[in-house]
């Protein structure tokens, strides 16, 4: 045979399964078949149990490469003394390989940790505790050097986050070569992902008298920070240190997707399914949805009024209309529909209160 009939009938080929893909997604345009239920789940503790029972891997190569790390050390403390931040990424939990370098290297300033994996941090604590660390370090050199302490405020008289980080930023310490650190786990994680948070974080960088050591996991973390924030005020040195060490700590404040955790589970389940639908669908589901968190004491919400609701808002454009989006709610057991005391048919969701919240906010 020849090769250019082989060539032509490959081509033929792909030009035939080009065609059928084309057709099979044409044909997949009716309605999904994903239900709540056909999602499985376990019961939240059984599966942290199970994952808590899972024998790590290569513990002795992880080893290694958490004390190869160790001779970066007298480099890491002497960027920091020139007044630079530490920001370590790559994969793995850092937990460690941080509270290490700390505990050996950094035991002559004072140190405070703070782990960004929690749900709510209170930044304005966290500055203030520093302030106290660093009055007690000038306290004592000072004693040292037989001088006077009555030269310094107490930063505890301090009222505002301005007053506190004007005392951080002093020139007092500097004199002294004196400096507190501050060592944070996941600066990119919940607790303070928020813009405010990682403002107040970078003013207090660029304090003369704090140096930060920072973990990052998010593949979008440099989003959080504009081009000052990172060559200004964080001022920070990368390094690139995978660990492969499993985010035990890290992970036990997030909801296990596999695991039916309640409330935000439910929700996450919900907006899963959710998402598969039209975005019409979905803001008719929102306004059922918002009714029932405004009027948590009825039995649902009457199809009439929702009808009536959904046509002011332009989302449905008659009662089939409305009838089709309620069917595939029912196929996929998002919403349930029961006889109100009047006689009238109402449809509502059958989750909480709190979860709906949840629901409303992933598809928000």
């Amino acid at each position: 045979m020849d090769i250019n009939d082989l060539d032509e009938d490959e081509e033929f080929g792909f030009s035939r399964n080009y065609f059928l893909a084309k057709e099979m997604r044409g044909s997949g345009k009716k309605k999904s078949a994903q239900k709540l239920s056909d999602i499985d789940v376990v019961d939240e503790q059984e599966l942290r149990v199970a994952v808590s029972n899972i024998e790590t891997k290569h513990e002795k190569e992880i080893h290694t490469l958490l004390t190869s790390y160790k001779s970066l050390y007298p480099k890491w403390v002497f960027e920091l003394r020139c007044g630079f931040g530490l920001l370590m990424y790559g994969f793995g939990s850092k937990k460690a390989l941080l509270e290490d370098f700390a505990s050996t290297e950094l035991t002559n300033c004072g140190v405070i940790v703070i782990n960004g994996y929690l749900q709510s941090i209170n930044v304005k604590n966290v500055v203030a505790t520093l302030a106290e660390i660093l009055w007690e370090q000038l306290k004592t050199r000072r004693r040292s050097s037989a001088g006077s302490t009555s030269k310094v405020q107490k930063p505890s008289s301090f009222q505002s986050m301005e007053d506190l980080l004007a005392f951080l930023d002093g020139s007092d310490a500097k004199q002294n070569d004196c400096f507190v650190c501050v060592v944070i786990h996941n600066i990119d994680g919940p607790g303070l992902r928020d813009s405010e948070s990682q403002q107040y974080l970078a003013r207090l960088a660029s304090c003369s008298n704090v140096r930060v050591v920072a973990s990052i996991d998010h593949v979008n973390t440099a989003l959080l920070w504009d081009k000052k924030m990172v060559h200004t005020q964080f001022n920070w040195c990368w390094y690139h240190v995978p660990t492969f060490a499993p985010y035990k700590v890290e992970g036990v404040f997030l909801p296990l997707i596999l695991a039916c955790s309640g409330t935000a589970q439910n929700a996450k389940t919900a907006a899963i399914v959710l998402q598969s639908l039209t975005p019409n669908a979905q803001s008719v589901f929102k306004v059922l949805a918002q009714h029932q968190l405004a009027h948590s004491d009825e039995e649902g919400m009457p199809i009439n009024n929702l009808y009536t609701t959904c046509r002011e808002r332009f989302l449905v454009s008659s009662q089939m209309t409305l009838n089709s989006h309620l069917t595939e709610f029912k196929d996929h057991e998002l919403i349930k529909t029961r006889r109100h005391s009047d006689g009238q048919d109402c449809v509502y969701v059958p989750l909480t209160s709190e979860a709906i919240t949840k629901l409303l906010e992933e598809i928000g």
